[in-house]
């Protein structure tokens, strides 16, 4: 996880996005931690260089995309509303939903195994 975290600073110092840190970050992490507690099996090794989890980050004029690969053929499934909130897990897409402007996901297709869990930060038109 700290080296998602790590990236996702570097990249974002690089690009010139440093304020938006904190949400981003916070976002990485609920991504990243969902795809090693649900999509990998528990004996899969969680190495740096595997490469069964990978973090993405792409950006637009207008727009940054954080979008995490996974192996898992399954759905994310968000927190239901008349579950515990005060549960110490199971916010994370939640979480995802109330930081960035909007998420979502897709199958991948050809060669590709897996799925792409990705979420979307609107940036502020450069002055």
């Amino acid at each position: 996880m700290r080296g998602a975290r790590q990236f996702t600073r570097t990249t974002l110092t690089q690009w010139e996005l440093s304020d938006r840190f904190d949400d981003v970050a916070l976002v990485v992490s609920e991504l990243v931690t969902n795809a090693l507690r649900h999509a990998l099996p528990a004996d899969t090794p969680r190495e740096p260089q595997d490469a069964s989890v990978r973090l993405h980050l792409m950006r637009w004029s207008s727009r940054l995309v954080c979008a995490v690969r996974d192996p898992s053929h399954a759905s994310p499934e968000a927190r239901k509303s008349d579950e515990d909130c005060a549960a110490e897990s199971g916010r994370g897409l939640f979480l995802v939903e109330s930081f960035s402007d909007t998420w979502g996901w897709h199958p991948l297709a050809g060669s590709l195994h897996g799925k792409v869990v990705w979420a979307l930060f609107q940036l502020q038109a450069a002055d």
